[in-house]
Parts: structure tokens; sequence; C-alpha cells
């Protein structure tokens, strides 16, 4: 396992990506002054965004029914913990946005390359209701990763 995103398994069977490119900021109100430069205060951490980048190659790896069920929990507009297979938890993240590029096809129009790009937000809302909820699809895909 290279990471956990809710239920869902990050690894060669399911959606194995090659880089983790990660962006934190933080928030500098900023006063304009008379004479000098303007004053500054630090109002607290920003967005923090995680973006994955990997390529599919269904005959071998994972394939496209891991990037729709990565659709699925983006709609639900739920929030899921981001833990890394080391241990490390980063907190809890929505998907923002998913991007996939397909190539090289098979006779019926199958893709034997897709690649894929995926934007997760951090939240530190606190509301119940944004967590993410497990069901059956989420756990049989988890059952299909260790199997």
């Amino acid at each position: 396992m290279m990471m956990a995103y809710g239920m869902f398994v990050f690894g060669l069977s399911t959606a194995a990506y090659q880089e983790l490119q990660r962006q934190t900021n933080w928030r500098h109100a900023s006063q304009s002054r008379v004479g000098a430069r303007p004053s500054r205060q630090y109002l607290g951490p920003g967005e923090d965004t995680i973006t994955l980048t990997g390529t599919l190659l269904p005959e071998f790896t994972g394939g496209q029914q891991n990037l729709d069920e990565l659709r699925r929990m983006a709609n639900e507009g739920r929030a899921w913990p981001l833990i890394e297979g080391t241990g490390r938890n980063y907190g809890l993240y929505v998907i923002e946005s998913l991007n996939e590029r397909k190539s090289r096809f098979f006779r019926d129009g199958a893709a034997s390359q897709i690649e894929f790009d995926i934007t997760l937000q951090r939240i530190d809302d606190d509301r119940r209701e944004r967590l993410g909820v497990l069901d059956a699809a989420a756990l049989r895909l988890v059952r299909g990763a260790f199997a």
C-alpha cells in the first residue's frame, strides 16, 4: 500500500502514483502604511494541496474502474483521511479535481495507458456531515486491493 484515501488504497493493483507534490500556504494580511512598506499580520495556515500523478497500464495494474471509484467519492463531496503507507496521517482531504489522459488503445477502444492527476485539498472542518461514509462499493474495492 502506497497511500489510503478513506477506504481507497493507492497501490499497483488500483492506482499507483509516480509523483506526489504538496503545496502548503500561510496567510499574511497586508496593511498599507504611509512612507513605509506595508505591515503584515500572520492570520494562520492557508491552503494545503496534494497532487498525485501516475500512469495506469490496465493490462498490468489498476484501470478505469479505479478512477471511476475516485470520481464517485468526489461526487459525494465528503472528506476522507489521507494516510501514507508509512503511517503518516496528512489529515482530512476532499478531491478537488481528477484529470485523465488516455493513449495506446486496444481494438475495442479501451486504453492500454491512462495517465492521471488527482488534486486533493485539505479541510479542517470538524462537522460530521462532511466526513465520508463507508458503503458496500467501498468495502468491495478495499477487499480487491488486498486480494
